[in-house]
């Protein structure tokens, strides 16, 4: 038998918490299993359609399939006792103790190969025997729509409209108002396998899938992927799970890197603050492959690259910040009125209205992780470098624009000092692929632009009194985004305005030192963002602390602070958008890229910089 640690955060009360759930998935969609055995989020086929198991925004009502020991009508269903990822993989595993004998159950998503997507859900009998008990309550169009559920050649089908799941199970069961349910007793050393597929419901019905083999083919999927990644620092089983999970957020297909796979978890328990992040923002995409590359993942480079030409095509004067994962543009914002939301937090919603705002960084990050690749051996493209230039002649027609900024507040335009900044990275990053002859461009104009936004930056941004840039032209406040200058090269690492920055940002927005807000949101700074409430501290920022401080020369509070940070972690190393430092549990939607691709850039970061740190001399 295989001994699982115990949970480190078991669960105060019966709603689950965001870090309660692990993620699994096919790398064209996820589902969040909770610590109860209770699948609440799944989206078919892919990461944007209408989810199938909406639970986690309503009730069971809404969606949900749990399998778990058996327990009294009315009664909660257990926590799992102890719960992990099975090696370096996407399959969970978890534990129950019972008063007769240890069940185990693991879940899994196989990666597609010529089918369709599978939920795969195998109990294993570990000591004693366990009743169990499998409800399947699919409920699709977000928590909407109740299929139709009917019985074919021993097989169940649950039907809506131009969808179909087909549940195989090796016990039987009976259907009862639109649900599937199964009762069976686990012996030790028995095993009960469940497959859900998806399938078009024109379509003739999927093949059985075989749990034992697509078991050991998702195992052996994970392990391939894990073994070219060429990290060998410190924090092996953090960074190598944050990398995990960001090839999960990857839609194999078409190469496009979701930001989350979920929606409308919020960024304040009961607030209004819940957006859709199942689309690909640029900017998120393009630090996301910072992290697969720097650890020798160039397949997701050449493949993102390949999405970014498709879907921008000839004309970055029409750029969006956001796309669908297929390069279409089209997401209007609407509320699903019938969902109440995670822990009565609405409005659900799905689409993101942010898409037609103006964010002026994003070229910035789109050209330089463009140069990142080159320099990292991804082979040249003509057609990426003609794209880097239209991007150029973008940032050159636009720089001085007032923008959204990158949080995407809904409070009005302003010259956001991190766009400029960008706008800055765009035009240098350029530079030095002209210099090394990867870019055929005008040097002497380009670089006289580059000196031009770096003046006016250095002279509407800047507060010489609290030796701090500010987070827009002549604005009091501070922007954690300004927690990047040291990684810019837009100044040396050693300037005064630089320390002075990152010391007034810790300052202002990190109470304790530890966790960052991304701007403050209370007092004289209500509404400065277009909405009500506030917000918990966002863990990229604390991430960008980390590395701040770490290329400001406080490598050894760079360390302490990324410790602190990687006890905010779950159980199972996840990590979603937020945390609330006085609930103590996260927010937002999860697990969150951002998040996951801070941590690993931290930990290379810190890496690097003590390898590079001088060996004390010891006199004799």
């Amino acid at each position: 038998m295989t001994t699982l640690p115990p949970l480190t955060h078991p669960p105060a009360v019966r709603r689950p918490r965001i870090e309660d759930y692990a993620l699994i998935g096919d790398m064209q969609t996820a589902a969040l299993v909770c610590r109860d055995g209770s699948v609440d989020w799944l989206c078919l086929s892919r990461f944007d359609s209408a989810a199938v198991f909406t639970g986690l925004l309503g009730t069971d009502e809404h969606g949900s399939w749990r399998i778990a020991p058996t327990v009294a009508a009315g009664v909660p269903a257990p926590y799992a006792d102890r719960r992990r990822y099975v090696g370096d993989s996407l399959i969970v595993e978890s534990e129950w103790d019972t008063a007769t004998g240890t069940v185990r159950v693991l879940d899994l998503m196989p990666p597609r190969d010529g089918h369709g997507p599978q939920l795969i859900r195998i109990v294993e009998g570990v000591t004693g025997t366990v009743e169990m008990t499998s409800t399947l309550a699919p409920r699709f169009g977000y928590g909407r729509l109740v299929p139709w559920v009917y019985d074919e050649d021993g097989r169940t089908a649950a039907v809506s409209g131009p969808d179909a799941l087909w549940l195989d199970a090796s016990v039987p069961g009976m259907e009862k108002d639109g649900a599937v349910h199964h009762s069976f007793t686990i012996a030790a050393g028995a095993w009960v396998a469940f497959t859900m597929s998806w399938q078009p419901s024109h379509a003739p019905a999927p093949e059985v899938p075989d749990a034992e083999a697509a078991l050991k083919q998702t195992a052996a999927f994970w392990e391939t992927w894990v073994s070219q990644l060429v990290y060998d620092g410190p924090y092996r089983d953090p960074v190598v799970r944050s990398l995990i999970t960001l090839k999960a957020l990857t839609h194999a297909p078409t190469g496009g890197i979701v930001a989350a796979p979920t929606t409308s978890l919020p960024e304040e328990l009961g607030g209004v603050r819940n957006w859709d992040y199942r689309y690909v923002w640029l900017r998120d995409a393009a630090v996301t492959l910072s992290a697969l590359l720097r650890t020798g993942c160039h397949e997701e480079a050449v493949a993102w690259r390949q999405w970014l030409l498709r879907t921008l095509g000839g004309d970055p004067e029409n750029l969006q910040i956001m796309y669908r994962l297929d390069g279409r543009r089209d997401m209007p914002e609407r509320e699903l009125h019938w969902l109440p939301g995670y822990e009565s937090s609405g409005p659900v919603r799905v689409g993101n209205g942010a898409v037609d705002q103006l964010q002026l960084d994003v070229p910035g990050e789109v050209i330089e992780m463009l140069a990142l690749a080159h320099e990292l051996g991804v082979a040249r493209c003509e057609k990426t470098e003609r794209l880097i230039l239209l991007l150029v002649d973008y940032v050159r027609q636009h720089w001085r624009e007032p923008d959204d900024g990158i949080w995407e507040v809904r409070g009005g335009r302003r010259h956001f000092t991190h766009s400029k900044l960008m706008c800055w990275v765009a035009i240098d990053r350029a530079v030095r692929l002209v210099e090394q002859g990867v870019l055929a461009a005008n040097l002497e104009a380009l670089m006289a632009l580059r000196a031009e936004i770096h003046t006016e930056v250095c002279a509407r941004a800047y507060d010489p009194e609290r030796n701090t840039f500010t987070q827009s032209y002549g604005s009091a406040g501070l922007d954690a985004s300004l927690l990047l200058l040291p990684q810019t090269g837009f100044l040396p690492v050693d300037d005064p305005r630089v320390i002075g920055t990152v010391d007034a940002v810790r300052r202002e927005l990190a109470p304790g030192g530890v966790l960052v807000h991304r701007y403050r949101t209370e007092g004289r700074h209500v509404g400065m963002d277009g909405l009500p409430g506030g917000e918990g501290s966002f863990l990229l920022c604390s991430f960008w602390l980390v590395d701040a401080l770490a290329l400001t020369s406080r490598l050894d509070e760079a360390d302490a602070l990324f410790e602190q940070l990687l006890t905010l972690r779950s159980d199972l190393g996840l990590l979603a958008e937020e945390y609330d430092p006085a609930a103590q549990r996260q927010l937002g939607n999860f697990p969150q890229a951002y998040s996951m691709l801070g941590l690993a850039n931290s930990a290379l970061l810190l890496h690097e910089l003590r390898k590079a740190a001088p060996v004390p001399v010891i006199a004799a």
